[in-house]
């Protein structure tokens, strides 16, 4: 793939989140027609559905919110913490770190490995898949260590 204008990495949080604020640009990105078709099939599905679960909405429903229009990031994050229950700071904590690692010595670590080697990634220090959708998307995690910030 190449870089998405208007998809920001997942690592970037709002909130206590990771991953949310890539949610919520790849369901505006896909209304405005700009979501490449690569990411299409998995919409609501994967991360995306994870991170719906972890904050107990339905995806569909944060959709349509979000399409709205009339809610910032920030907003749209407390909307589903009102609607799914608030999480601690520990377990957003805890969520967020483990999105962090998926791919490093657990169950995804195949299939992170296969889409480092069908991207021709062998070499790049990518050991996550956040890493990985980083690199692929023409940014270095590793270099601005981005789970930092």
């Amino acid at each position: 793939m190449s870089t998405v204008p208007g998809l920001r990495s997942p690592y970037v949080k709002v909130g206590r989140l990771v991953y949310f604020g890539r949610m919520l640009d790849k369901i505006r990105l896909l209304a405005a027609g700009k979501l490449p078709a690569d990411y299409q099939a998995n919409l609501g599905k994967g991360f995306d559905s994870r991170c719906v679960s972890f904050l107990r909405v339905n995806y569909d429903e944060l959709k349509a919110r979000t399409l709205v229009g009339d809610l910032s990031d920030e907003q749209l994050l407390a909307w589903a913490e009102q609607r799914g229950g608030a999480r601690t700071d520990e377990e957003c904590e805890v969520w967020s770190g483990f999105m962090m690692k998926r791919g490093w010595r657990d169950e995804a670590a195949e299939i992170l490995a296969r889409r480092i080697k069908e991207s021709a990634f062998e070499g790049k220090p990518i050991m996550t898949m956040f890493d990985y959708l980083d690199f692929d998307e023409g940014r270095d995690p590793v270099a601005t260590r981005a789970w930092n910030n």
